[in-house]
């Protein structure tokens, strides 16, 4: 499945969820009925560091066909309404108007109405998971830790031009030219000046 570039608060919602204990539901989750199997299937996509919307939910329980059926998909719809009100299933914020709703776990872990304990993934799938999750989070942060080693490095050797062009202009000024001043705050400029042209023209 093709991994999207994930929010922070998508992150936030894959870690409360892989990191829940049992979560009370007011809904019965129980196998073979419409309940347990969406949960089930909203599981296999979390676990894949995915949130589904009601189509690709249906799409992996009952087949590509059965997503244009209208009356259907808003019967599922309907269900993973009941479903967020009973504290199993949560509906994330649409990022544009037009898309549809992407639903995710409260748990993968849950109590449900009848007092069955219910679990969606292994500790083992959970642990697996929460390191790829980590992974990438953590390739993510990576980009942005670099760009700012970079501007640091511009910041610097700007400063370190500005300065020995200032020497050399200060000196050009004073009625006899001091060499040992002169030729390394020149020598200075021109060394950070190419090494700044290097960066800029890399990044």
């Amino acid at each position: 499945m093709a991994q999207h570039r994930l929010t922070s608060n998508e992150v936030l919602f894959l870690q409360e969820a892989l990191s829940a204990d049992y979560v009370n539901g007011t809904i019965r989750l129980r196998k073979g009925e419409y309940q347990y199997d969406l949960a089930n299937a909203i599981a296999s996509f979390q676990l894949e560091l995915h949130f589904p919307d009601v189509k690709d939910i249906i799409g992996k329980l009952y087949g590509a066909e059965k997503t244009d059926d209208i009356q259907f998909v808003r019967k599922i719809q309907t269900i993973l309404k009941k479903m967020e009100k009973s504290n199993v299933v949560r509906i994330l914020p649409k990022k544009r108007p037009w898309e549809l709703q992407k639903y995710t776990l409260s748990s993968f872990k849950f109590r449900d109405s009848d007092k069955n304990l219910v679990v969606l993934a292994t500790d083992q799938q959970i642990g697996q998971t929460q390191n790829l999750l980590r992974s990438i989070v953590n390739q993510e942060r990576m980009p942005t830790v670099r760009l700012g080693n970079i501007k640091i490095k511009i910041y610097l050797l700007v400063l370190i031009i500005v300065a020995s062009y200032a020497a050399i202009v200060w000196n050009l000024m004073q009625s006899i030219i001091d060499p040992i001043i002169f030729i390394p705050a020149f020598s200075i400029a021109v060394a950070c000046s190419i090494m700044l042209g290097k960066i800029l023209s890399r990044d």
